[in-house]
């Protein structure tokens, strides 16, 4: 376990709960393990100088050993606190079952089958299938000790609650093989067809989606949805579709219950609405997001917050709100983020929201303390974003006029992604940086009739309510130059227009 990331991780409130833990849990009044605890919590030192301030004689056996035990502790916290924090529903059910199995054994049948009845009542009302097939199971076992219950329809209730668990874990088995493929075409650039797979994948499980699914399998729907957008890059597809499973959720039993999912599911939501343009409707499902993020004693605060300022700056920027865009997420910068894919999102919007606002200098400033390899990135965070940086970075060193270093990136971006580029359909964007180095190389030329012309022929265009927002900010930049006006008027003025059709 690595201690600063948890510890990093605990808030005010875990922390005063830990501490009070540890008090309870020391036998001694010498026990180092809560200094260590508070020197780790401010992520201020080294280990090595931890272990100076803990030992000055350098005991590093001794240190090792109070982390070891502090790590212990830790497990033993949070099981604690999660026992606690568990769906009482459910751990009511678990001692509904296990007490009635005790009474089933002692013939005390009476008040075993009350107790499975109530268990039952609960289990159905939030759909566990898991325990609906363990008391089923004991009720048929024992059928022979209670007259009330008919045998016939047990079994019946039974194979339902079966194939309605089958159905739910073949779901999850589906979400785990497209979760496996996206980290394929994602972080290692395979080359799949998308849609022909997740057919496969449904067809080979033997799924049809048209039953009554759980809250979970829901979000897992959901999730293979949103996934299919991101690879088509054609949200308006799964937007309708998104929505009315949202209206399923709303009144589904286990909203509350399962608030993890809750969360995810509003944030995928409001991440398809954006994508389309749309966002107000985003604004909203993302104030949604945060009631559901400050529950719970603000349980999920630290693992989704980034992700609602990321998303919610996002919407500001393309709302002509540019400056409130970048002062919610400019502080985020020095906070410690455990989610390295939404830090590294963080920095590449605040690259573009300082490049559409002309602060070019800015702009290069940041993009230059992202100094790891694209092979790094790539595997951090994946191929798409690598492109869209290195995108970016030509961008800025044509309106910084780093000639030598343009050609030099021109050259290098060619090389690793051409091949890619064109095995996924996206030879538009070789495309665009052809008229990117023709306009660097000719600028007297560019904006006459006849160019104008050849770069609206070069392009096979798609609906502009259905194109992708990010690829119309970039071909903002083009047209800025041609139409000679800055490129994020340009950009609000083309999304203005794709939301008129």
């Amino acid at each position: 376990m690595n201690l600063d990331i948890v510890i990093s991780s605990f808030s005010v409130d875990e922390c005063t709960k830990f501490i009070s833990f540890l008090n309870k849990k020391n036998k001694r009044t010498d026990v180092k393990n809560i200094q260590l605890f508070k020197l780790l919590r401010t992520n201020e030192y080294t280990s090595k100088e931890i272990c100076i301030q803990l030992y000055p004689n350098n005991k590093k056996d001794a240190y090792h050993a109070l982390r070891k035990r502090l790590y212990e502790s830790i497990i033993d916290f949070l099981a604690t606190l999660n026992l606690e924090e568990e769906n009482s529903d459910k751990i009511e059910i678990i001692k509904y079952i296990i007490v009635a199995r005790s009474f089933l054994q002692q013939q005390q049948f009476k008040l075993a089958f009350k107790l499975l009845q109530k268990a039952e009542t609960i289990a159905k009302e939030y759909q566990l299938y898991l325990y609906l097939n363990e008391i089923y199971h004991l009720k048929i076992q024992f059928s022979h000790a209670n007259t009330a219950d008919n045998l016939p329809k047990l079994i019946t209730d039974f194979k339902e609650n079966q194939q309605l668990y089958f159905i739910e874990e073949e779901l999850n088995i589906v979400y785990a093989k497209i979760r496996q493929v996206l980290q394929k075409i994602t972080y290692k650039g395979e080359v799949v067809n998308f849609k022909e797979l997740f057919e496969a994948v449904l067809l080979e499980q033997n799924i049809t989606i048209n039953e009554t699914l759980s809250f979970k399998s829901l979000y897992q729907l959901l999730t293979i949805a949103s996934i299919s957008a991101f690879i088509t890059k054609d949200y308006l597809q799964i937007e309708s579709f998104m929505l009315e499973t949202y209206e399923l959720l709303k009144e589904h039993p286990n909203k509350e219950k399962e608030r993890f999912y809750h969360i995810q599911v509003l944030y995928m939501i409001s991440n398809t609405l954006f994508r389309t343009k749309q966002f107000q409707k985003s604004i909203q499902f993302l104030k949604l997001m945060e009631i559901e993020i400050n529950q719970n004693k603000r349980k999920y605060h630290k693992l989704f917050t980034p992700k609602y300022y990321l998303l919610y700056a996002l919407n500001l920027n393309y709302t002509n709100k540019q400056n409130e865009a970048i002062e919610l997420l400019t502080p985020t910068l020095k906070q410690k983020n455990n989610n390295i894919e939404t830090s590294l999102d963080v920095y590449l919007s605040l690259i573009v929201f300082n490049f559409q606002r002309e602060d070019v200098q800015k702009a290069y400033k940041l993009l230059y303390k992202l100094y790891h390899t694209d092979t790094w990135y790539t595997e951090k965070v994946g191929k798409e974003w690598v492109i869209k940086k290195n995108l970016i970075e030509l961008l800025l060193l044509v309106e910084l006029d780093y000639f030598d270093l343009f050609e030099n990136r021109l050259a290098r971006f060619k090389r690793n992604f051409s091949t890619y580029l064109k095995e996924i359909q996206q030879e538009r964007v070789l495309l665009f940086l052809k008229h990117v180095a023709f306009f660097y190389q000719n600028p007297k030329e560019f904006a006459t009739a006849a160019y104008v012309n050849e770069i609206e022929n070069s392009f096979e265009w798609i609906d502009a309510k259905r194109e992708d927002i990010f690829v119309m900010s970039f071909y903002a930049w083009l047209k800025s130059k041609i139409i000679k006006k800055p490129v994020y008027t340009v950009t609000l003025d083309l999304i203005a227009q794709a939301q008129q059709l």
